[in-house]
C-alpha cells in the first residue's frame, strides 16, 4: 500500500494519483473516475463512458442511414483491402 500526501485547492483537498496507476488505466488530465465512500475506505476506479448501439444508432440523422454509394466511395485513410 502506499501513501499520497494531500493538497488543498480552494475548499477541496487533491490527491496525486500515482503515475503508476494512470498509466495502468489509461488515465489522462481531464478524465473522470467514480468513487466509493465506505466507512473510512475511499475506493477510487477509472469511469468509462459505456457505449449503447441502439441509442446511438437512434441519434444518427436519417441521412447517414442509407448510402447506396458506399460500396464505390474512394478509401480515405488506412483501410483494408
Amino acid at each position: 500500500m502506499g501513501t499520497a500526501a494531500l493538497r488543498r485547492s480552494g475548499g477541496s483537498l487533491i490527491m496525486v494519483i500515482p503515475p503508476a496507476y494512470a498509466e495502468q488505466n489509461q488515465l489522462v488530465a481531464g478524465d473522470s473516475v467514480r468513487f466509493k465512500i465506505e466507512g473510512q475506505r475511499l475506493t477510487v476506479e477509472p469511469k468509462r463512458q459505456r457505449f449503447d448501439a441502439a441509442q446511438l444508432l437512434a441519434e444518427t440523422p436519417a441521412e447517414f442511414m442509407s448510402m447506396p454509394e458506399w460500396d464505390t466511395l474512394p478509401p480515405v485513410g488506412q483501410e483494408i483491402w
